[in-house]
């Protein structure tokens, strides 16, 4: 009994620490999970290195919604760096969730299976929100808008742009946000959430960059240097440390110069509207 399912990465355009109200695209950035079932007593993760708590917890929780009982092995592999607030936990809950629905023959929404994810991270302790706008752009692709609160969908569309990354060497994970700085830039999460509502992502996204980089303590020039090149959005992704713009082709050459004088890693990519897929042949 075997299953396959590969899921795009996704960036932010607001965070949801502050408010519970978040915002995130897709982007071309891949994972892809392979679970194995069998008669043993329990499910295994195999990523060497890597906590998978969360990929097991995914395996586990959908064999119960369909009142299965099986041990075997799941694993990931991804083009998505960890740690580094390119959503590679919620990629990778995905990946995990519509493998075991591929192994077990079973259907799911993908937005309920999305939720399964959800809920294997708040269990897991990996999420501070639930990540509900996370787990759903990388889904479902495109733009979502979500209340990760009451775990709705408020708005979702598609989103035609380049996407440019900075990834610095440095990892940080969201358990370790400092919840109590984030609160205090609600009145201004509030107001990114409204432009986001809109459909102004650019103004959103830069807005949550500045507000979040000012809260987490964190370096604001990327932001500065995406806006000089033309950037018609940057910001911090998730909790950082990545830094994430939607750009136009032409300016791409510009930020990138800039970008990689200040070190780490900086992937060119694009948005991602096309939904999850399922299967071997993926």
């Amino acid at each position: 009994m075997k299953g396959f399912a590969k899921v795009m990465g996704a960036a932010t355009i607001l965070n949801a620490v502050a408010t519970w109200k978040g915002c995130a695209f897709g982007i071309e950035l891949s994972t892809t999970a392979e679970v194995e079932l069998d008669r043993s007593s329990r499910i295994k993760g195999n990523i060497p290195g890597i906590d998978d708590r969360l990929i097991v917890r995914c395996v586990e929780m959908v064999l119960g919604e369909f009142g299965l009982s099986y041990g075997g092995i799941v694993s990931t592999s991804s083009e998505i760096p960890v740690a580094s607030g390119l959503k590679s936990s919620s990629t990778a809950a995905n990946a995990a969730v519509l493998a075991t629905l591929d192994a077990i023959g079973e259907e799911m929404d993908l937005m309920d299976a999305a939720k399964v994810g959800v809920a294997a991270a708040r269990d897991v302790g990996v999420t501070i929100t639930g990540a509900l706008d996370d787990a759903l752009s990388s889904m479902l692709g495109g733009v979502v808008v979500t209340d990760n609160r009451e775990m709705k969908l408020l708005r979702r569309e598609q989103l035609d742009s380049d996407v440019l990354l900075l990834v610095p060497e440095r990892k940080l994970f969201s358990r370790d946000t400092d919840i109590r700085r984030s609160k205090i830039i609600a009145p201004l999460a509030e107001v990114a959430f409204d432009l986001a509502m809109q459909g102004d992502y650019g103004r959103a996204m830069t807005l949550n960059g500045f507000i979040y980089c000012s809260a987490l303590k964190l370096a604001s020039e990327p932001l500065i240097s995406a806006l000089e090149a033309g950037a018609w959005g940057a910001s911090l992704s998730g909790t950082g440390p990545s830094y994430a713009a939607i750009i136009g082709r032409q300016n791409i050459a510009s930020l990138e110069s800039a970008w990689r004088d200040m070190g780490g890693r900086v992937i060119k990519t694009k948005v991602n509207n096309r939904p999850a897929s399922i299967g071997r042949g993926i």
